[in-house]
């Protein structure tokens, strides 16, 4: 079997990382798994949690436990993969957790050298009770435009690594990195897509995201919201940039500009109105209007209301 690493950052998870840790540990496959701990600079317990973890396992060599100072996820996911020796790559976040047949589900794909292998998530509370299974849809192996194509028409979760069993040389051989400080997901992954000659996506929930309050996603900091605008503006940018140089197919193109700016302008609605007219600037600057291409009525009519109006444009997604 593939050799696994599992990249696991941890920043004041004290309440959830050791079920998390827990999942990892109990798969029932265990044979060539490494699990890599990363504490991003935690000021709460986390971090003697998983140091006293480690000490109670019987085989203290599958954790390795890294602490360094506090730079965010995207630097200590990239962290995680300087120090990964797998073939494949899992992404945990430490307030999550995996069904412990998480690797033997994707097993047989891995024998078969698929560079990327999309699972499914779903949302739990904190005691662990489903809130709500992610759709998707499923298929057998397609190149990474087909896939990215195929979920893209369904308007699935596609940026989270955390969905996704992925082959390391994917990131070393094209110099891939997560950037920024939010939104890293939304800028990498869609690309990694591209780029990947096989992915399969099985109709398993295999992935246990934890609702919680703190997340960078309903963080109450505004100051943050704004960053996060800004990064999403730069991740944009980065895409237009590379894909440029890529041969990649028209459609695909095509659909990975529209994705990136859909997912742009549903952030307006967390803006206040002093930011979000700048930020409307900026949209208009980058002419997002030329992203949507008018394959039906409805298309025309979306390129239509973003060049003269956005809110009725998001009111037709």
């Amino acid at each position: 079997m593939a050799k696994v690493s599992v990249i696991v950052p941890v920043y004041n998870t004290g309440k959830y990382v050791e079920r998390c840790l827990n999942s990892l540990m109990e798969q029932t496959i265990k044979d060539e798994i490494e699990i890599i701990v990363i504490n991003d600079g935690s000021t709460d317990n986390s971090g003697e949690i998983v140091k006293k973890y480690i000490q109670k396992q019987e085989n203290k060599q599958i954790i390795k436990y890294y602490e360094k100072e506090n730079e965010g996820i995207a630097k200590t996911r990239n962290y995680g993969l300087e120090k990964a020796t797998g073939e494949y790559i899992l992404f945990v976040d430490s307030d999550d957790n995996i069904d412990t047949q998480l690797i033997e589900k994707v097993k047989p794909y891995m024998d078969k050298q698929i560079d990327l292998i999309k699972f499914k998530l779903q949302r739990v509370d904190e005691e662990g009770n489903i809130l709500e299974k992610v759709e998707g849809p499923t298929f057998e192996s397609n190149t990474g435009e087909e896939a990215f194509n195929a979920m893209y028409s369904q308007d699935v979760l596609l940026d989270s690594p955390c969905v996704y069993a992925i082959k390391k040389e994917l990131f070393t051989k094209n110099n891939f990195q997560f950037k920024r400080t939010y939104h890293e997901d939304f800028g990498l992954i869609p690309l990694i897509l591209l780029v990947a000659k096989s992915v399969v996506s099985i109709n398993e929930y295999l992935y246990n995201y934890t609702q919680v309050g703190n997340s960078i996603t309903r963080n109450e900091d505004y100051q943050k919201t704004i960053q996060r605008m800004e990064d999403c503006l730069a991740h944009y940018d980065n895409m237009v940039t590379t894909i440029k140089e890529w041969q990649v197919q028209k459609e695909a193109k095509e659909n990975i500009k529209i994705y990136y700016t859909n997912a742009i302008l549903l952030n307006l609605n967390e803006l206040k109105k002093k930011e979000r007219k700048e930020y409307i600037k900026q949209i208009r600057k980058r002419k997002f209007s030329q992203n949507i291409k008018a394959r039906n009525l409805k298309q025309l009519i979306k390129k239509i209301l973003l060049m003269i109006d956005i809110d009725l444009y998001l009111k037709m997604r």
